[in-house]
C-alpha cells in the first residue's frame, strides 16, 4: 500500500475520523519530507513505509478524538523530536493552538520546514528543554503530551508548572502502562493529578498494544 492509503485504511481501523478534506495531503507531504530529510539527517529509524507510517503517524493521530475540540484547542508537546504526536495533530487538526518544545536544533530546523511547508499557523517551536524555569516563557496550557519522557511519574511533575487547572496530561505508553501507574501512585500520593481513563489501543498493521492514559489536574 502507498501512503495515503496506510493513513486511510489505518484512520478507519482505529475510528479516527479526519474532519479536513485537505488533511490527507498535509500528511502526505509531512511523510515525504520526513523521508526525505532522514537521508542525511537521523530523525527517525529506518523502516518500510508502512512501519513508518504506523509507528510516527497513525500513532500520533490517535491522541485526535482525545483533543479537546472546543474552537480553540491547545495541545503543548515535549520532546517532540521530528514532531510526534504533536505536528501531525496540528497537519490533521490545523485550527490546533500548538506549542512544541524541543531542544534539538537539527530536529528544529526540521520542524520548522515542516510548518512552512504545510502553510500552518499558531504553532510555537520552543528550542529548549522543558524545565520549571520556562514557566515564565509558557503560558498555561489544556492539554499537554510527550511520547519522549519514558516515566509517567517523571512526566507528570515536569508538566505541572505547564498545566492549567482542569487540563489534561495524555501519556502515550505501551503494554506497561499498569506498572507506571502503580509506581506514580506510590510516588507522589498528593499529585495535583487524578488519574481519568486509560484507553487501550492497537495499532492497525503491526498490532501493537498502546494505551492512552489520561490524567486530569485537579489541584494547584
Amino acid at each position: 500500500m502507498a501512503c495515503r492509503e496506510i493513513i486511510e485504511q489505518g484512520c478507519k481501523e482505529l475510528g479516527i475520523i479526519l474532519r479536513h478534506e485537505e488533511s490527507i495531503n498535509r500528511l502526505f507531504c509531512y511523510y515525504t519530507e520526513l523521508v526525505k530529510w532522514n537521508r542525511r539527517m537521523n530523525l527517525v529509524s529506518q523502516a518500510s513505509e508502512q512501519e513508518i507510517v504506523e509507528s510516527h503517524f497513525l500513532d500520533s493521530l490517535t491522541l485526535l478524538p482525545h483533543l479537546n475540540r472546543e474552537d480553540n484547542p491547545e495541545l503543548l508537546d515535549v520532546g517532540t523530536g521530528a514532531g510526534f504526536p504533536g505536528l501531525v495533530l496540528k497537519a490533521a487538526c490545523p485550527e490546533l493552538i500548538l506549542t512544541l518544545v524541543e531542544p534539538r536544533a537539527k530536529r528544529v530546523t526540521f520542524l520548522r520546514h515542516i510548518v512552512r511547508s504545510l502553510h500552518l499557523e499558531n504553532v510555537d517551536i520552543v528550542e529548549k528543554r522543558l524545565e520549571p524555569g520556562l514557566s515564565g516563557q509558557l503560558k498555561p496550557c489544556a492539554c499537554i503530551t510527550s511520547r519522549a519522557v519514558a516515566n509517567i511519574s517523571d512526566f507528570l511533575e515536569l508538566a505541572a508548572p505547564f498545566s492549567t487547572t482542569h487540563g489534561s496530561v495524555i501519556c502515550m505508553k505501551g503494554p506497561k502502562a499498569e506498572e507506571e501507574i502503580s509506581q506514580w501512585r506510590t510516588d507522589h500520593p498528593a499529585s495535583p493529578y487524578t488519574l481519568e481513563k486509560i484507553i487501550p489501543l492497537t495499532l492497525p498493521f503491526s498490532r501493537a498494544m498502546r494505551n492512552l492514559v489520561i490524567f486530569r489536574k485537579t489541584a494547584e
